[in-house]
């Protein structure tokens, strides 16, 4: 649903009733609706549509297709749209004609397009890159109306990601780039490159979607930048000087889709005891006033008790840490002991996020605690941890894991026997590997889990396809022989990013050796069972999961203790 917010109406719903925005451009979407003269541009899986200035009469379909990375130009939209051959940047015209033009044409990548005063910007990346790995930053003289000429690389290729590029107020080209390790930000004045603040701190996302936004520009002259430094997000406001002066604001996870309008920085915002909000920071003269437009929980659950996280780094091996955040069972007293839920993200370049999640929440308030790991691969941490994960899925990833467990159970925290692991997609990978190998977890959960790299490697969506070359080469396949712990798989049918055929295999496999395995699989559910209409159904059976091994696990707790003298 799209809404709309102004100080004197506050938020009103202003999207087409009975039609869900979403783009399924490169499977992820983004960029999925923009606004030109006060008339509404916006796409659904089935195409382009624009809606009249008075918000009345029906919606009118104006391309049919994959299209995303929507932007308000002059008297056009801009976009990319997604074709069986590659990419393409489309413009389409206001008028009544709505005609659709093709700027461009790839058989590899585009990434939402930045119209400038006589220029057009863009980023793309090869089919066989993924945009955080390789990634490069267009740029062509361009008219509202006309074409592209004189096109020019400004940074990027090989070796450099170079993403977001926009346009500054004062004319010139600004982009992130991870050429010195890290994404900063960087600026093009149309001769040379030059660095604006250099940072040992993540200045942008992974681009897994269309239209991220990391920076906004205010009308003093400082830019505003969302950065992350292992899980913790903060505002930052840099100066013509490239002096970077954090925020104090009582956020630490704030999403890539940063607007600025004037003094007024609007941003998406959690923190460990807030969920995901939709504030205005305003950053006049005084103090940073936060003004909360809209919040994502419901009112009733404002003033719950929540678990908050301790963030723990962890020796995994002589030369390196792991950071994880460990929450406590909810209003746990010191020195308190409990059954541990090890969580690996997905992605697996995703990362562990400071913010208020409801999923913990539901095990640390009947009694569990939870750690997320920042495992090799994360983002957060640099491009060389980043890429450090390939030809090593399954193995690194699993290690990091099994340290954290290792290290809870080391300091009397977790309860030995009743240490489990649970991860969704690429985590849910890790987490079938962890109990393929030795290690402390008594079971696990995968949740649209990846079970076999080559095969996901030739049935991935078109847009990961790399990402999943790169990343196979290490564990390889689960190995059903070697899984000994309970498992629970959890998976929808709908799901096009990791279909749910191998996890069947898998389980009939589990069921053929008589081994300990269980599926649910969800009808009409994609990839993120998280989100979808089964999510509570997909709690309460992982919950399930893990009471009935604690009520069976007596044995392998005096197993582990024997093995280990704790």
């Amino acid at each position: 649903m799209l809404v709309r917010w102004t100080p004197a109406e506050g938020v009103r719903d202003a999207g087409p009733t009975a039609f869900r925005i979403g783009s399924p451009v490169h499977a992820y979407g983004g960029g999925c609706y923009a606004v030109v003269d006060r008339e509404l541009w916006c796409v659904d899986d089935r195409g382009l549509y624009r809606r009249p200035r008075d918000g009345g009469g029906d919606l009118e379909l104006v391309d049919s297709g994959a299209v995303g990375g929507l932007v308000a130009g002059t008297g056009e939209v801009l976009g990319v749209r997604e074709t069986d051959q590659g990419d393409e940047l489309v413009a389409v015209e206001c008028a009544e004609s709505s005609r659709v033009r093709v700027l461009a044409a790839s058989a590899g990548f585009f990434g939402t397009p930045q119209p400038g005063p006589g220029f057009l910007a863009w980023s793309s990346w090869r089919v066989d890159d993924m945009p955080w790995d390789a990634c490069e930053v267009w740029v062509a003289a361009y008219e509202p109306g006309g074409r592209l000429t004189d096109r020019r690389r400004v940074a990027g290729g090989p070796g450099e990601s170079a993403i977001e590029p926009r346009w500054g107020p004062d004319g010139a080209l600004y982009f992130v780039s991870d050429r010195g390790g890290w994404w900063n930000l960087f600026r093009w004045n149309g001769q040379e490159v030059q660095a604006v603040a250099p940072l040992a701190a993540e200045c942008a996302a992974e681009p897994w979607e269309l239209g991220y936004s990391s920076y906004g520009f205010l009308d003093d002259g400082r830019i505003a930048v969302v950065v992350q430094e292992g899980p913790r997000h903060r505002l930052v406001l840099i100066d013509a000087e490239g002096t970077a002066e954090p925020v104090a604001l009582p956020y630490t996870s704030m999403k890539p889709y940063v607007v600025v309008d004037g003094q007024a920085v609007a941003l998406i915002a959690a923190s460990p005891t807030a969920a995901s909000q939709v504030v205005l920071v305003h950053l006049g003269a005084g103090a940073p006033r936060v003004e909360v437009v809209a919040r994502s929980e419901p009112y009733r659950l404002i003033s719950a008790a929540v678990s908050t996280p301790t963030e723990l780094r962890v020796q995994v091996e002589e030369d390196r840490q792991v950071t994880a955040l460990l929450y406590p069972p909810t209003g746990a007293a010191s020195g308190w002991r409990a059954p541990l839920i090890v969580r690996a993200h997905p992605g697996p370049t995703a990362s562990c996020l400071l913010r208020l999640d409801w999923q913990t929440q539901f095990f640390t308030s009947r009694g569990f605690a939870v750690v997320d790991v920042d495992y090799l691969g994360s983002t957060g941490y640099g491009r060389p941890f980043r890429q450090a994960l390939y030809g090593r899925w399954g193995w690194d990833d699993v290690h990091d894991c099994r340290a954290v467990a290792e290290h809870l159970l080391a300091t009397g925290q977790a309860v030995p026997g009743q240490v489990f692991i649970r991860g969704a997609s690429a985590g849910g990978y890790t987490a079938l590997q962890a109990v393929a190998q030795d290690g402390p977890f008594a079971a696990a959960t995968a949740v649209s889990a990846i079970v076999d790299p080559d095969r996901w490697a030739a049935t991935v969506p078109r847009f990961q396809r790399a990402h999943a070359h790169r990343l196979r080469g290490g564990a390889g396949r689960v190995p059903a022989g070697l899984i000994h712990r309970p498992v629970l798989l959890i998976h929808g049918t709908n799901d096009t990013v990791a279909t749910a055929t191998d996890v069947q295999n898998l389980a009939a496999q589990l069921t053929d050796r008589d081994q300990p395995g269980r599926l649910l699989l969800l009808d009409s559910v994609g990839h993120y069972v998280a989100t979808s209409h089964r999510a509570r159904e997909a709690l309460d059976a992982e919950l399930d999961h893990y009471r009935s091994v604690i009520g069976e696990g007596k044995q392998h707790r005096d197993d582990y203790t024997a093995a280990n003298g704790s």
